[in-house]
């Protein structure tokens, strides 16, 4: 084998400053400016942001508020905040009606950032495991 024929492979560094965790959690959203609330799933987050499917196409910049159901022993929580659209995926899932869509969390309701720093947490832990 000549050292021309030899394979190469590629390999990729993660360059973000919090590890994202794997979750599937249902949300809810609405354009700052409406009242009526859609339903998306959350698939992935850290601290700085989260990655959904959401069942439209939306434009990036677009400001919304959010509400993340989970369960906590039993009990429903939730989490309220303001996230931006960053980056959007149309052809992700588009065959089940689904576009993937970056979003950075601007701002939480009070006492909520506290409460999504927790379920962090405690996915952390379920991730070590």
């Amino acid at each position: 084998m000549k050292s021309s024929d030899t394979r190469k492979g590629v390999f990729v560094i993660e360059k973000r400053r919090n590890t994202r965790f794997n979750v599937e959690l249902p949300m809810d959203y609405s354009r700052i400016s409406e009242k009526e609330n859609n339903q998306g799933t959350v698939v992935n987050a850290n601290e700085w942001g989260i990655l959904v499917y959401l069942p439209e196409r939306l434009q990036i910049g677009d400001l919304f508020k959010i509400k993340i159901f989970f369960s906590r022993e039993l009990d429903l929580n939730s989490i309220e905040a303001i996230a931006k659209i960053v980056w959007a995926d149309s052809a992700a899932r588009k065959s089940a009606g689904e576009y993937r869509y970056g979003l950075q969390l601007q701002s939480f309701y009070k006492g909520d950032l506290n409460k999504f720093r927790g379920l962090l947490k405690e996915v952390e832990k379920t991730h070590e495991a």
